[in-house]
């Protein structure tokens, strides 16, 4: 998943007039004191939510370690915090993400894992989409014998405007491999997930 430019990136004065005509179209006055940094510090927060177009997920799982000593179970991160954004109304989503693999020749770092969950969060996303694309990456690049995700999160567009439902969690699974075709290494998986 990578960012499509129709035409010509703007410039970050651009950007930050961008953000003044959105002020004065809420009706605040972007030139008064308290207004008068905001599109510059506007900008440099937007640049760090979505810093994961300038990363590679493929990069980051490019380097594996051959030595597992015959390990044949899933490897698992759980509870990766992150925070997201809609791609519809880019608002906050909140929440955490439980990968696991099977290794197959090689295992990865343990962090790496996490990274990719940031470089997916840190882009516009649906959670479906989110969580389909970590498990994937991680699919085509290390070709493990299975991969499995799920994620939990809370989305502000429902909790802040709309509907305003507070506390509603949303959860997304994909599953690859062994975890797709064996459903009792999924079960245990989810058994993991909940009593760790």
């Amino acid at each position: 998943m990578s960012r499509s430019h129709p035409t010509q990136t703007p410039t970050r004065d651009e950007a930050e007039e961008a953000v003044r005509v959105l002020l004065r179209w809420i009706g605040e006055n972007p030139e008064r004191e308290g207004l008068r940094e905001t599109p510059k510090r506007f900008i440099s927060a937007f640049q760090e939510f979505f810093s994961g177009y300038d990363e590679s997920p493929e990069d980051i799982l490019s380097h594996t370690f051959d030595d597992i000593d015959q390990y044949e179970r899933f490897v698992l991160l759980r509870g990766i915090d992150f925070v997201s954004h809609c791609e519809h109304h880019i608002l906050p989503v909140i929440g955490e993400a439980h990968v696991a693999y099977i290794p197959s020749k090689g295992v990865i770092g343990i962090s790496k894992l996490a990274r990719v969950v940031e470089v997916f969060a840190k882009r516009l996303q649906t959670q479906e989409g989110m969580t389909v694309n970590i498990a994937n990456v991680i699919e085509r690049t290390l070709k493990p014998k299975g991969v499995a995700v799920m994620i939990s999160a809370e989305h502000q567009c429902m909790s802040i405007r709309g509907v305003c439902k507070p506390g509603v969690k949303t959860i997304t699974t994909h599953s690859t491999g062994a975890f797709l075709q064996n459903p009792s290494l999924w079960q245990d998986f989810k058994d993991q997930i909940q009593h760790c």
